[in-house]
């Protein structure tokens, strides 16, 4: 029994860590008690434009550069999760994500950043259609090791500026988060992070320690749509 309730309360840590991520006021928000509380809509919510010209890369090159000096080589994947991938080039593309931090960290599961706050309650103003098989969306991007996600509340359609990076695979994400892109170069950067230390369980880090992102750079020429904005 002991070993029982152990198991559910680290799962439970785990599902904290990301869910309420990109709302006001998200840490303070409620958390449904099973990472799949609500019934799949129907696959018509994909909001995705079409491509019929073939204008969209399969992929788009982005770097993350940390203010000392780390470099993080990325690739997006605009055919797999578009909103996500728009919206992330969008905000990079604006040095949205310049001088922000990584605010909290959680070695062997995920490092999150992108929150405008510091704190995990910031967003950039609007919210995008949350892309993974619980909100009626195909995503077949696993959350292995180097994989970027967007984070998000317990409302499917809540994730703004924020993401994580997957520390080490944790396939209960799959289906319930917009993966949408992975680390191509960089993971001992990712590690260094990861060894970060932090405040408790949540995973959130002192002001003093928050790794610093120097830079996002969007490396791929190509014209992207902006991503469809929601009301929050």
């Amino acid at each position: 029994m002991k070993k029982y309730v152990s198991i559910m309360i680290c799962g439970l840590l785990c599902f904290t860590a990301l869910a309420g991520c990109s709302g006001a006021d998200e840490e303070e928000a409620p958390l449904p008690p099973d990472p799949s509380p609500s019934p799949t809509p129907p696959e018509s919510q994909d909001p995705s434009p079409p491509d019929p010209a073939g204008q969209i890369p399969d992929t788009v090159k982005a770097t993350i550069t940390m203010d000392d000096g780390g470099v993080i080589e990325l690739e997006l994947y605009p055919k797999i999760a578009p909103q996500s991938v728009y919206n992330f080039v969008y905000l990079a593309r604006q040095g949205y994500y310049d001088g922000l931090k990584f605010h909290r960290i959680m070695k062997g599961f995920m490092l999150q950043g992108g929150c405008p706050l510091g704190t995990g309650g910031g967003n950039p103003g609007y919210s995008i259609f949350g892309e993974f098989a619980k909100n009626g969306f195909t995503n077949d991007l696993k959350h292995t090791r180097g994989v970027l996600s967007m984070a998000r509340s317990d409302n499917y359609n809540s994730a703004g500026s924020q993401f994580f990076i997957v520390h080490e695979t944790s396939s209960h994400l799959d289906g319930g988060y917009a993966a949408f892109g992975k680390v191509t170069g960089g993971m001992d950067v990712v590690d260094r992070i990861a060894d970060t230390p932090n405040n408790g369980p949540d995973g959130s880090v002192a002001e003093a320690d928050k790794p610093v992102i120097a830079s996002i750079t969007i490396d791929t020429d190509a014209e992207l749509p902006e991503p469809e904005k929601l009301q929050r």
